[in-house]
């Protein structure tokens, strides 16, 4: 059984975060390559994540047809190079040591806000 498309943009979006790091790629594949991981790692939408299906779509398009973009404007072989670096860095282990300091950071972060907002609006 093949990835899933979450994995597949996943490893795509990695790789062109790569491509944009590479001194060989040239200037607008870097620009354009810097917009779509800014994108592909953004909280803002065009279209917000809450709104069903239509929601998930800009993401599922807009993603893809921008990695397709930066690998006509840069070498296959130099993105076949970035492609098989990210899918070997989606291969490693999970830190679980890592997801549970983000969450305490979060649940600390959360627990802050409450007990402002108790003291400044009770």
């Amino acid at each position: 059984m093949g990835k899933s498309l979450v994995h597949r943009i996943r490893v795509e979006a990695h790789a062109v975060w790569l491509a944009v790091q590479d001194k060989r790629t040239p200037l607008p594949a870097r620009v354009l390559g810097f917009v779509i991981a800014a994108y592909a790692l953004s909280p803002i939408d065009l279209i917000p994540d809450g709104i069903p299906v239509l929601g998930l779509l800009d993401d599922a398009l807009l993603i893809p047809a921008g990695v397709w973009l930066i690998e006509r404007l840069i070498s296959p072989a130099q993105f076949a190079e970035h492609r098989a670096e990210a899918e070997r860095a989606a291969a490693l282990p999970v830190s679980r040591m890592g997801i549970a300091i983000v969450l305490a950071v979060w649940a600390a972060v959360a627990w802050l806000a409450w007990t402002s907002a108790v003291f400044w609006f009770d």
